[in-house]
């Protein structure tokens, strides 16, 4: 099962699907049909989004050759249905093709879908006509690609093509790409599966009597059947057993990690009466609501131990997360030890810097001469830091002057070096893989283990957050803060022009009511042409003072017609989101470009961005034009209307978490997401389930359901995609409380798995070693 595939296929094979991240054996046998396809029925699929390839099997309705209206010459269009959707397929050179996609003829189609004035299109996509119990059809016919199917027919036959073969009772379709079909995928197995005898030699981690108690065949046939199904019932118990393996695989490499670190030791750090944290508690202007007096006492409790803290806290946007973590760091710091933060970017370190700073006032001046008896110090490191100052704060971190330490990736180099480094907080944990978090764990004093906090605004099920965090305990905080205002929000078809200037108009208003505005963009958008590059550099001045009124008059037009839709179509393909230098220079040019705007993303120099949301802040720009850099810890309270473009380019939670930048202050926030989202598709799904919810776990919910579960499980860990095909982290918590209870009993006893070998193998083939080799720290 470990094997590399290129032993079992050959190499251009193998390296066609190594671009779905399958590259070994195992992998390959686990990759599972995204759907069926039944003889004697047509498929049933959801209709596809745009640019999505695609594999429909139907019966062509209707082809007809038409001729072309601007250049010489005709093509042949097919109309296709599946029984539940209606496609049309464009053919252009199609003289020898037009006498075989006859009306009536079953046929198999392959391609990337465009929607057309409601219809859904392939453009010359691959194609095969089926055998369907016509004696005129002896034999396959359709494109060079498609042919190579029943090639691989004949090499695991080793003799004639026996077009009865491709018409089984169930057919497989899987998840394909331009570069391999999904009769390459299956052909690939079918070679795999031959040679291993249907599978069933396959090694099983479960025990006949573990496999009777659960009612679950073996392994190896469960491959065999989930890719060459006989019946419904094949498909069923295949599922069943391979999910089973899924979560037996997750809960293992946890269980090690649980049982690992009951032997790690870390500084107990008891109240300290007077301390710091009572100075802040004493200070506050408001009182804590109930959530956070649960919560600060349940990691209180856990600080006090011999044992490291290893807790998940997670709340909705706003819900006082960070004072949380402050009061446990401070505790720490009241105990003589360092606290370092961790966040995902400068912009989000640099607002818990001046956040914090605020916050504790004379207690965080320690060395000046306004410092409150007992103060501490707060750090910033940044990579982009310049070197005097990056110096004096390796200075202050390892000679133990800086309390708390807050910085990005910067804090994982190796010249960082802390003189007694007691909790680490992880904030916005999604954004780190676990290795990058351990590296800074492992910076403990003495072989101590510091106590470990890891912050989420992104709320996650319990199913998940047992699955994902099923080594740590969890917190929630579901109140908000007393003050907090309502946000609405609302869905703007960015086809309706009349609504997209109400937009901007609703932006003007809140401007001229005193307050302030985001605009979020998907992209930067600055290495598109040098002309936008000079809009970022030394021409923004220019186009600032004097060139704006040319831009505002005559040109503006060609920016938001012709040059605009080059952009958005480009050369045919998906249209083009707009970028943050692309919206900040409409709006420049536009109505509302009396108004002080500025622009931000990450690629702008530190000192710049900080200056960006210093001024933003203050009240003296009015409006900035951003990416996600703001989406997770800004705080102005000012801020009231965020408008987010082509926001079906975001998921549901990352929506969730930007509208929760405004309503933070005593005005009522608005949000409005700009889309060309057809209005039937999963990305206006999307935007309505934000539209219409204001509460982040049902959207953490929807937000799984609508994408792969396996994809939120791989970028929890390392960033890479999982192996996940079969588990629904929402929908299967019993498999998973069985899987866990049963790893824990094999773990107990057999920690590196030495005498579990096929579960070792299990584990290896279902996590991939170099994507979560990471957890396996036993």
């Amino acid at each position: 099962m470990s094997d590399a595939l290129d032993v079992a296929l050959d190499p251009k094979t193998a390296t066609k699907l190594a671009s779905l991240s399958v590259s070994t054996v195992g992998e390959l046998l686990r990759y599972a049909p995204r759907r069926y396809v039944r003889h004697g029925q047509l498929s049933n699929d959801e209709l596809p989004e745009n640019d999505e390839w695609v594999t429909i099997v139907g019966r062509i309705t209707g082809s007809r050759m038409i001729q072309m209206r601007k250049r010489h010459g005709q093509f042949l269009k097919v109309a296709v249905t599946d029984g539940s959707h209606a496609y049309e397929a464009n053919f252009f050179n199609a003289k020898f093709i037009q006498h075989q996609l006859k009306s009536g003829a079953r046929v198999m189609m392959a391609g990337k879908v465009k929607t057309f004035q409601g219809k859904v299109q392939l453009s010359h996509p691959e194609w095969a006509i089926l055998p369907d119990g016509d004696p005129d059809v002896d034999r396959v016919v359709g494109s060079a690609m498609l042919s190579e199917m029943y090639a691989v027919e004949a090499e695991i036959t080793g003799g004639d093509v026996d077009p009865g073969a491709f018409d089984r009772p169930i057919v497989p379709i899987y998840p394909a790409t331009k570069d391999i079909q999904t009769w390459d995928i299956w052909g690939a197995i079918r070679r795999v599966l031959a040679a291993m005898e249907g599978g069933e030699n396959a090694d099983d981690a479960l025990s006949p009597d573990q496999r009777s108690d659960r009612g679950l065949i073996g392994t190896g046939d469960a491959l065999r059947r989930i890719h060459l199904p006989d019946t419904e019932d094949d498909i069923d118990v295949a599922r069943a057993r391979l999910k089973f393996d899924e979560a037996l695989a997750i809960q293992t490499v946890l269980a090690q990690r649980r049982i690992a670190g009951r032997g790690e030791s870390a500084s107990p750090c008891p109240h300290v009466p007077g301390g710091l944290e009572d100075r802040l508690l004493d200070r506050l202007p408001f009182t804590l609501t109930d959530g956070q007096c649960t919560v600060v006492a349940e990691i209180a409790e856990e600080l006090g131990r011999e044992a490291p803290m290893s807790r998940l806290l997670q709340g909705e946007v706003g819900s006082g997360k960070t004072l949380v973590s402050l009061l446990a760091m401070l505790r720490v710091v009241d105990n003589g030890h360092q606290c370092a933060i961790l966040a995902p970017t400068e912009v989000l370190a640099a607002q818990h810097h001046r956040t914090i700073r605020t916050m504790l006032g004379d207690l965080a001046e320690a060395g000046e001469l306004t410092a409150a008896e007992g103060a501490t110090t707060i750090a910033l490191l940044t990579g982009s830091m310049k070197t005097a100052g990056k110096r004096q704060t390796l200075l202050d971190v390892v000679t133990g002057t800086a309390g708390i330490v807050i910085g990005t990736h910067a804090l994982l180099e190796e010249n960082v070096t802390f003189f007694d480094l007691g909790m680490v907080v992880v904030d916005e944990q999604h954004r780190f893989g676990v290795e990058q978090r351990d590296v800074l764990r492992a910076k403990g004093k003495d072989g101590l283990m510091p106590h470990f906090l890891v912050m989420t605004a992104t709320p996650i099920p319990r199913t998940v957050a047992m699955t994902v965090f099923g080594d740590l305990e969890t917190s929630t905080l579901t109140e908000l803060p007393r003050g907090r205002q309502p946000i609405s929000t609302s869905v703007v078809p960015m086809g309706n022009e009349a609504w997209v200037d109400r937009a901007w108009a609703r932006a003007a208003e809140e401007i001229a009511s005193g307050r302030q505005v985001y605009v979020v963009c998907s992209r930067i958008g600055d290495d598109v042409d040098d002309n936008k590059k000079s809009l970022r550099d030394g021409d923004k001045k220019s186009l600032r003072d004097g060139d704006k009124k040319s831009l505002r008059d005559g040109d503006k037009k060609s920016l938001r017609d012709g040059d605009k839709k080059s952009l958005r179509d480009g050369d045919g393909q998906a249209p083009k989101s707009t970028s943050v230098v692309d919206q900040y220079a409409e709006l420049l040019t536009g109505p509302l470009g009396a108004h002080r705007i500025e622009m931000l993303h990450g690629r702008l120099p530190a000192d710049e961005k900080n200056a960006v949301m210093d001024a933003f802040g203050r009240g003296e720009v009015d409006m900035v034009v951003s990416t996600t850099v703001i989406e997770v810890g800004v705080d102005v309270p000012n801020a009231t209307m965020m408008v987010i473009v082509d926001a079906e380019r975001f998921g549901v939670s990352q929506l969730h978490q930007l509208r929760g930048r405004v309503g933070r202050g005593g005005h009522a926030g608005l949000c409005l997401l700009m889309t060309s989202a057809p209005q039937v598709s999963q990305a206006m799904q999307r935007l309505r389930a934000v539209e219409g919810s204001i509460d982040g776990f049902e959207l953490a919910r929807v937000d799984l359901e609508q994408r792969r579960e396996g994809d939120v499980l791989g970028s929890l860990q390392s960033g890479g995609t999982s192996s996940l095909r079969f588990l629904s982290l929402l929908g299967d918590s019993d498999v998973i409380s069985d899987a866990r209870d049963l790893a824990d009993q094999i773990v107990g006893t057999d920690l590196p798995l030495a005498d579990h070998r096929a579960l070792a193998d299990l584990v290896d083939a279902i996590l991939v070693p170099n994507k979560v080799k990471y957890l396996d720290k036993s």
